[in-house]
């Protein structure tokens, strides 16, 4: 018998057969299992996606790749062959020596007596500079120079008669001495004034001359010369003069032109004598060294220099050599002529090679593209190269003989892996 309860007030929910199931239903619900087909298509899914993806980054030129018409590259052989350990450089002929105008004391340009580009001799005056200060300066040093000189002499003066005062005193006094006619004493107090004023006389002597030593310096550098002497150098070190035989240039002066002391005013360059300077590339400074033999060319004859002297400073990415030619500098050259010079730093040997190129400076000779069997693509691949000249590179390791290397500059493509070449375009043909 089931009895029913209702509570007061209330009403009672009507039974639904599709909610209401009989107590113990739930526990014996079927679980619906999923196909393992849709797992299997969401896998093909993905993969497709990751290779789509890997497609087009392999296809766009800021992945890995990069694409570039072949004719725009160009592409050499690795080949084995005779190697010439040499550098090739720009020189120009230059004069041997160089001694240039400088002005002892400033001054105002007077007068210019030699054109630029005129043959000097040695002691020729070339240029005349005016100081009105200096030379008033001069002349009162030398007044008071004659001065001290004045009283110097004349402290010689009396002490030269006292000194001789003395001695016609002593002659005298020895006789008197001799006949005991006067004191010991007194002869040899006269003895002692007669060494006293000896004694002084050359010192004396001894601070003139250090009087006339420190003046002299102090006037205009010193050279020992008299007070009269003196003046007339101050006045000729406003005169400049050829320091040397030779061609006179790069003059510069003009009247009225001011010049402080220290100055250049030009050079004079020795006109027979030659030697050839360069600017070489910074790489090889410490590969150029004296004494290395040279190569160059005038009138279709190759003829032979070496190197001096190497300048150690490096300004713009080179540094600077001197030349000196082996015998006589030919007679055709002059002064300014251009030359291209061969510098030999070592022997011929027989080694791998390839083109020297652009992509040396590129991938500073580290890493190099290497062309794929089928010609249509290059890979990085990392090398090692040696020597170079202007024609080849030295390949140390990496590459093999008939292997085929992009030479041309790499900037486009630093940063990819591998370059796909493409069909050539219109209006450029393959290097």
């Amino acid at each position: 018998m089931r009895f029913s309860f209702a509570i007061p007030g209330s009403k009672a929910r009507p039974k639904n057969p599709a909610t209401d199931a009989p107590a113990g239903a739930g526990m014996d619900r079927a679980i619906t299992r999923r196909s393992p087909w849709k797992r299997f298509t969401l896998l093909i899914t993905l993969a497709a996606l990751v290779a789509g993806i890997g497609v087009w980054v392999l296809a766009s030129p800021r992945g890995s790749v990069y694409r570039v018409p072949i004719n725009q590259l160009t592409i050499a052989t690795v080949t084995r062959g005779p190697f010439e350990d040499f550098i090739a450089v720009r020189g120009s002929v230059a004069p041997l020596i160089t001694s240039y105008l400088t002005t002892e004391q400033g001054g105002t340009v007077k007068q210019i007596l030699v054109e630029d580009g005129a043959m000097v001799h040695k002691g020729q005056a070339l240029i005349l500079l005016s100081n009105p200060a200096l030379q008033l300066q001069v002349a009162a040093q030398q007044l008071a120079f004659e001065q001290t000189r004045f009283k110097y002499e004349h402290d010689l003066l009396d002490i030269d008669h006292e000194i001789s005062r003395i001695k016609n005193n002593l002659e005298r006094d020895k006789r008197l001495l001799d006949g005991q006619a006067i004191a010991p004493s007194v002869y040899h107090q006269e003895e002692n004034d007669y060494a006293y004023n000896m004694r002084l006389r050359a010192a004396l002597i001894a601070s003139r001359d250090v009087e006339q030593k420190v003046r002299t310096t102090q006037l205009l550098g010193g050279n020992g010369e008299s007070g009269g002497a003196i003046a007339s150098a101050g006045v000729d070190a406003l005169t400049i003069r050829a320091p040397m035989d030779g061609q006179l240039g790069a003059l510069d002066a003009e009247v009225g032109q001011a010049k402080p002391q220290g100055a250049v005013l030009g050079q004079v360059n020795s006109a027979d004598r030659f030697k050839l300077t360069a600017q070489v590339d910074e790489f090889y400074l410490g590969k150029v060294n004296p004494g290395q033999q040279t190569l160059y060319e005038v009138g279709g004859t190759s003829r032979d220099a070496r190197i001096a002297k190497v300048y150690p400073q490096v300004k713009n990415g080179t540094f600077k050599a001197d030349f000196y030619f082996n015998g006589s500098a030919p007679a055709e050259i002059r002064v300014g002529q251009a030359m291209d010079l061969k510098i030999e730093l070592g022997g011929t040997s027989n080694v791998l090679m390839l083109p020297n190129g652009p992509f040396y400076q590129d991938s500073g000779g580290n890493w190099v593209f290497v062309v794929a069997p089928d010609g249509h693509s290059a890979h990085k691949r990392s090398v090692r190269l040696g020597r170079r000249n202007p024609q080849f590179v030295e390949i140390v390791d990496g590459l093999s003989a008939n292997e085929k290397v992009i030479v041309s500059g790499y900037e486009a493509f630093l940063k990819v892996d591998r370059v796909e070449f493409e069909k050539p375009t219109a209006g450029n043909s393959n290097g």
